[in-house]
């Protein structure tokens, strides 16, 4: 039976937790005391108690809460879920997973302590979805993803200017606008410089451990030694995916020629499509427009809830 071993909270980040007899879950904020409780996507985190006595056989001696973790539980491989999966705790509380494993900060106090941290990689986090109360022993029950939940878009600017305060960017405004008008849960919009190492870092954090839907980038993708959006890209790219950036430049072109001298890409990340947009805020909203009436036919037959485009 899949149980809660163990609830574990600390007071300050980056440290281990320690056990507790038991603790009030807030609604969208987490753990009441723990450090890491809050409004963001990380409210509570996860471990298998069957990950940490594999740790142990080697001849390590951990105990509960000393990977980080709030909750414990018997039975149950969380790095076989899928992000969007509903964890029910006990009679009340009701957890929806976020994000898949994490990276793990060098300087941190649990590794120190330990040597090595399998958080970063058996580890999950959740968003309390429905608060109460959670103790040892109470039963954990998981509810697969539903498939007609909203799509979960990232959208990332490439600005070297916007990065360092220099100008404002209303370009992620404005994709975060027109993905939400048409239905999506934008998780995350933030602006990076023109370095293609860094954005391959996000690429991949947002495709594997977030496992959003589709990120959307903006900017870098003209003639400019900076602009190397669509190498970093390809990069992580699994698959190509061509005609969604075939579109883009299709409809732009019928705006204005220069639209051909744009070398934006579009790839598949594991589930993930990752969509180069142009820089300027009109042009990221005209090349949306190109494509959300059919994109969302892709992203499900990644999700495995629709069927192939054979006509």
């Amino acid at each position: 039976m899949k149980t809660v071993r163990a609830v574990c909270i600390s007071e300050k980040k980056g440290t281990v937790k320690h056990p507790i007899p038991e603790c009030q879950v807030i609604e969208n904020y987490g753990l009441k005391g723990d450090a890491h409780a809050g409004n963001w996507h990380r409210q509570v985190s996860l471990l298998s108690y069957d990950k940490v006595k594999e740790f142990n056989a080697r001849g390590a001696h951990i105990k509960d809460g000393d990977f980080g973790e709030n909750l414990l539980v018997n039975d149950l491989d969380f790095a076989t879920l899928p992000v969007g999966t509903i964890l029910h705790c006990g009679d009340d509380v009701v957890l929806e997973m976020t994000q898949v494993g994490k990276v793990c900060h060098s300087q941190c106090a649990i590794r120190k302590l330990v040597g090595d941290c399998i958080m970063p990689r058996e580890g999950v986090f959740a968003r309390v979805i429905k608060g109460g109360i959670v103790r040892p022993g109470d039963e954990v029950s998981i509810e697969a993803p539903g498939p007609d939940r909203p799509f979960t878009a990232a959208v990332i600017v490439l600005s070297d200017k916007g990065s360092r305060g220099e100008r404002v960017d209303e370009s992620g405004p404005a994709a975060k606008k027109v993905l939400e008008d048409n239905g999506y849960d934008v998780v995350e919009t933030f602006i990076l410089p023109d370095e293609p190492k860094m954005l391959e870092k996000e690429l991949i954090r947002l495709s594997d451990s977030r496992q959003v839907d589709a990120v959307f980038t903006s900017g870098g993708t003209g003639f400019s030694l900076r602009d190397q959006t669509p190498e970093a890209t390809l990069a992580v790219a699994d698959r190509n995916a061509p005609g969604l950036a075939e579109a883009i430049r299709l409809g732009s072109m019928k705006i204005t020629g220069r639209a051909m001298l744009s070398r934006g890409v579009s790839v598949i990340r594991k589930k993930t499509i990752i969509v180069n947009l142009p820089g300027s805020p009109k042009a990221v909203r005209e090349s949306l427009d190109f494509i959300l009436d059919d994109l969302p036919h892709g992203i499900k037959i990644l999700r495995g809830t629709d069927g192939e485009c054979a006509r």
